[in-house]
């Protein structure tokens, strides 16, 4: 906000912030999975909380998410507008959107047992069942996805990004306690059909109860910020307000057939047992770097997007551009190459134990390949996307959303058929891939030319040195297996830790012959952050 506001943090110093926090965030959740898997396994309660989870998750992410479309409008309203203004349109779009979102909870729970019907029209009667239950107890998240989405993007445009980054580290410690405690309790009796209902009800409540706590401690530094209360305003015609509706909702309904595909791929695998919970094991690991770094970039990034809209900063806007893909080949395709190389490992050493078996792992280990594999293509596609919003222009995300949710039904019936499980991920890759090609094709029209030689040529080196750092890790981990064949988990931890390392460093040492003015803004920060 251009007045009655402190001076704004740097792009480096905001990153670097949100990047702690997000790890953090994210170190939580890792515990929070590793204690949900070793309860439940890939079992009948996992797999029915994947498709329960499906509608209050896509709400979540979606609408509550960092980066989401609510986020992303209220920071390109409120980044224009003074301080003094933003509680009257924060409280107005908060009301407004309550409203809409209290029906859209009564109406989950009122057919809980047909979306789940919808959703995996083949799983079995009791997983079914189990699902419907825990999506009647997580419906209120619907609600609470909105207000925890509109105070993401408040804080953001008030220049904090601390509790946004850490608040779901929230949800993660209540998850774990709920399910930790059950454990104490019953142990593996846990994942018998006796104790299912059980189960089922103390994963759904912790869920819900974590995400009430995660939006009261937004609320209460919302208040502290000046940027808002709990006041019911109705005036649609508050300045404002209509500009954040012109943006949130094309928006959201852009970035909603990303969850409309997903839908459609856990409607292709409700057939293969486990699947949908294998596919959240996988998901988690491949976002977990998505999450710190997208966030480290994005949220940073996007304000300075929105501050350059104007034509007459589109030179300075390109050169964003360049620095947010860059950045993000940078950070991301290293892990390119260690997911896509040790990825059996990496699973066993984050999931085997107690009721997730060695078949689980190899299970989950062939999608998280894929995943790794597109990794670079999911944060270019958001990036690329926040400079449609930041240049006010929601309806051409929408479009080509539209598009891919057809492209990816077409590639979901044919790869599955042909590699099951691992078809459906190879189809979400493929989709990221044709969104960012038509977001920079479009972009280079609508910018009047963008340098795409030039940066096509700076990433295919970096994809190249992707390549051998991949296989120079597979190397290594197959002659430290050879060596030391051994389920001790130190001996593990070990020989992904070497692996790993030979992947980034082989990684740094050929991205550093390209020369590229990102990677010396990024060794920087690095050799600031520890020099301190």
């Amino acid at each position: 906000m251009p007045e009655n506001q402190k001076s704004s943090p740097s792009v480096g110093s905001i990153a670097k912030l949100v990047a702690i926090a997000t790890l953090v965030s994210k170190l939580f959740g890792f515990v929070r999975e590793l204690v949900v898997s070793a309860a439940f396994g890939i079992g009948p309660v996992r797999n029915a909380y994947a498709y329960a989870y499906t509608i209050p998750g896509f709400l979540f992410v979606l609408i509550g998410g960092i980066n989401g479309p609510f986020h992303s409008a209220l920071v390109s309203v409120l980044t224009k507008k003074n301080k003094s203004e933003a509680p009257a349109i924060v409280e107005t779009v908060s009301t407004l959107v309550s409203a809409v979102l209290i029906v859209v909870t009564a109406i989950i729970v009122i057919f809980a047992g047909n979306f789940i019907r919808l959703l995996g029209p083949e799983l079995a009667p009791e997983v079914q069942r189990l699902a419907t239950l825990q999506l009647q107890i997580m419906a209120p998240m619907a609600l609470l996805a909105g207000l925890i989405g509109i105070g993401f993007g408040t804080l953001s445009a008030a220049d904090s990004y601390l509790l946004p980054s850490i608040s779901p580290l929230l949800s993660s410690v209540v998850i774990t306690i709920g399910i930790a405690g059950a454990l104490w309790q019953f142990g593996e009796q846990l994942n018998t059909p006796k104790f299912f209902q059980l189960g089922a009800i103390i994963l759904a409540g912790a869920t819900l109860l974590g995400a009430i706590l995660q939006w009261l401690a937004q609320l209460i530094v919302q208040w502290r910020e000046g940027m808002g209360t709990l006041k019911l305003r109705f005036k649609l015609n508050t300045p404002g307000v209509k500009d954040v509706f012109r943006v949130m909702i094309p928006a959201t309904l852009s970035s909603g057939t990303f969850y409309v595909n997903l839908n459609v791929d856990q409607f292709f695998v409700s057939g293969i047992a486990g699947a949908a919970a294998a596919i959240q094991n996988a998901t988690f690991i491949f976002i977990t770097p998505i999450g710190i770094i997208s966030n480290a970039i994005l949220v940073p990034f996007y304000p300075v997007f929105s501050r350059l809209a104007a034509p007459e900063n589109w030179q300075e806007l390109k050169a964003r551009i360049r620095q947010g893909l860059i950045l993000g080949a940078l950070t991301m395709l290293p892990f390119t190459a260690i997911f896509m190389s040790l990825a059996l490992p990496i699973i066993q050493l984050a999931f085997e134990r107690g009721q997730f078996t060695p078949e689980n792992s190899r299970f989950v280990a062939s999608l998280l390949v894929v995943y790794g594999f597109g990794l670079f293509f999911y944060i270019a596609r958001d990036i690329l996307l926040r400079v449609f919003y930041a240049l006010g222009d929601a309806k051409t995300p929408f479009k080509i959303s539209i598009i891919n949710i057809f492209i990816n039904a077409v590639l979901d019936y044919f790869l599955i058929k042909s590699f099951g499980a691992p078809g459906l991920v190879m189809a979400t890759v493929g989709v990221n891939i044709i969104s960012m090609t038509a977001y920079l094709w479009l972009l280079n029209k609508q910018l009047q030319g963008l340098p795409l030689l030039q940066w096509s040529k700076d990433l295919c080196g970096l994809f190249i040195a992707t390549l051998i750092a991949g296989l120079a890790s597979y190397w290594l981990n197959h002659l430290l297996e050879m060596n030391f064949n051994s389920s001790n988990l130190l001996t593990l931890i070990l020989r992904l830790a070497i692996a790993s390392s030979a992947a980034v460093i082989t990684f740094g040492i050929i991205a550093m012959q390209l020369k590229l003015p990102e990677l010396d803004l990024l060794a920087t920060q690095i050799k600031r952050k520890f020099s301190r």
